[in-house]
């Protein structure tokens, strides 16, 4: 997973809302990309509602919010409409941003390993630079983490630890 001071990659992404997404097209400016495992599951739509509810504050400081799923458009077309999502989820279906940003990997959900995303958010800054990281996300009020983070303010959360495994 990329840390802060890495260059984030370039990429180019269609979105289910505003067309084509670059690097390119958001060069000298500050943003947040957002990783999530899938459309329309429990905590992915906890995160995206969230984004969502808070989306005035992050235009207010003039920061776009991309969602980036391995998702196509169509799912997150139909992400969207469903819970009236409010900024641009990013289809990257042939993980061409995923796996640069390394949030691709081996997970584990009820005692089965599989390959999948990484809940994880960036924030690059407008230099192209990482700026911060979260790589590992709660998702019901981490868009207000990402607030915190982006004002300045004291008291900058990071997502809790889970507890260590008793043997």
């Amino acid at each position: 997973m990329l840390k802060i001071g890495d260059p984030a990659p370039n990429f180019t992404l269609e979105s289910d809302s505003a067309g084509t997404v670059s690097s390119a097209g958001l060069a000298g400016k500050r943003y947040v990309l957002y990783f999530y495992p899938k459309d329309d599951t429990p905590g992915c739509t906890k995160e995206a509602c969230s984004f969502r509810d808070n989306l005035p504050l992050f235009v207010g400081m003039d920061v776009p919010v991309f969602g980036v799923s391995a998702d196509d458009i169509k799912a997150h077309a139909k992400f969207t409409a469903k819970f009236s999502l409010t900024f641009p989820l990013l289809a990257d279906p042939e993980r061409k941003l995923i796996d640069p940003m390394g949030v691709w990997g081996e997970k584990t959900f009820a005692g089965r390993k599989y390959m999948g995303i990484f809940r994880a958010t960036f924030v690059v800054g407008a230099d192209g630079r990482i700026e911060h990281v979260w790589e590992k996300v709660t998702p019901e009020k981490h868009a207000e983490e990402v607030l915190t983070y982006l004002r300045g303010e004291p008291g900058q959360v990071e997502a809790p630890k889970k507890p260590a495994d008793k043997k």
